[in-house]
Order: C-alpha cells, then structure tokens, then sequence
C-alpha cells in the first residue's frame, strides 16, 4: 500500500464522518422543531433532564428516552412519566408515580421525585402526562443537544462544519490540480534517437 493510497483512505474518511455528522445534527434539530418537543428515534422522544430531583438514577443533564403517552390513565404506582406542569405547560417534569386518585371522575397520579422528600404538591391529570420514562438515559449529554437546539448552536454546530466541509473540498480540489503534470514541461533535454 503506498502513501497515496493511504491519504485517499483518511480523506475518505474525513469527508464521511463529516456528512454523517452534518445529516444527523440536521435531523436532530428538523425533528425537534417539528415535533414541537424532542426529536424522536425509533418512535422515542428524547428529553433533557434539567433538575435534580430523580439522581441518582437519572443525573442532571441527561438526555432520556421517553415513549409516548398513548393512554394516559394507564400508568401505575412506580411508573416514571414525564408531565407538562399544571402551573406552566411548557415544563415537563420526569417523576415517579407515588399513587393513582379519581378526582371528579379523573384519574390522577400523586408524584414524587426520587431525590425530593416528599411528593408533589398537586396531582398531575393523566392528560397532563406526556409519555412513560423508556429506561434509556445517556449522562450529561442533554447539556449539548440543548446547545444544539439554541440559535448559537444550531449555527455552529451546523453551519461551522459545513464550512469546514467546503474548505475541505476546495483544498483537496486545489492540490490535485497542483499536482496534475503539466505536458509542456514534460519534453526532454535529450533528443530521439
């Protein structure tokens, strides 16, 4: 295998990792726009934890998979949900079902962090509730996809490695054209015999 083979492998690569990385940072920011709340794999929405109250289980700045509220009354005690908050619908909260009430007729669920002392103040109304924690967490990476999410994120983390990629491309287009051979310099000092 010789040198030049060798750079063409690693550009290859560069070039993939980098359109990869792009494509998904797209996705995941088209998604979550759309769909108003976090993008969604595999018909998962994936949160950001912001607080403390279900550690150690569930760290702040973790990202977590939810799925779906598709009935809301059917949650039970030691169910983790995550529910829009009766003060301000635009807070989700990931807690733990502590007890499951009727009231005028509704059902709804008692919560209670795992962290906290003691349960919730109100009961959340099961059309509160948005979906059922997934078990899926990964630590500490909901800090940079709320990054991404920002305006100053969506631009770096989308419009830097564009650049990145075209500077790339001109580059390497650059060089190949530098080391094509030109034929007037290739004529001999040495005569045909």
């Amino acid at each position: 295998m010789n040198v030049n083979s060798i750079k063409k492998g690693i550009n290859f690569l560069i070039s993939t990792v980098l359109i990869i990385l792009i494509l998904l940072i797209v996705f995941f920011i088209v998604s979550s726009k759309l769909s108003g709340g976090g993008p969604k794999v595999f018909g998962k929405e994936l949160l950001t934890v912001l607080s403390g109250s279900m550690e150690p289980d569930i760290k702040t700045g973790s990202i977590i998979a939810i799925t779906p509220a598709e009935n809301p009354d059917s949650y039970k005690v030691g169910d983790v949900i995550t529910f829009r908050s009766n003060d301000n619908p635009n807070i989700l909260i990931t807690h733990r079902i502590m007890d499951v009430q009727t009231i005028d007729s509704n059902i709804h669920y008692v919560t209670k962090g795992d962290n906290n002392d003691a349960n919730d103040i109100t009961p959340v109304p099961s059309m509160n509730v948005v979906g059922k924690y997934a078990d899926f967490t990964i630590p500490f990476l909901g800090y940079i996809l709320d990054f991404v999410k920002s305006k100053i994120g969506t631009v770096l983390m989308v419009i830097v490695p564009g650049v990145l990629f075209i500077v790339y491309a001109v580059v390497s287009v650059w060089k190949a054209i530098a080391n094509m051979e030109d034929p007037k310099t290739e004529t001999s000092d040495n005569p045909k015999v």
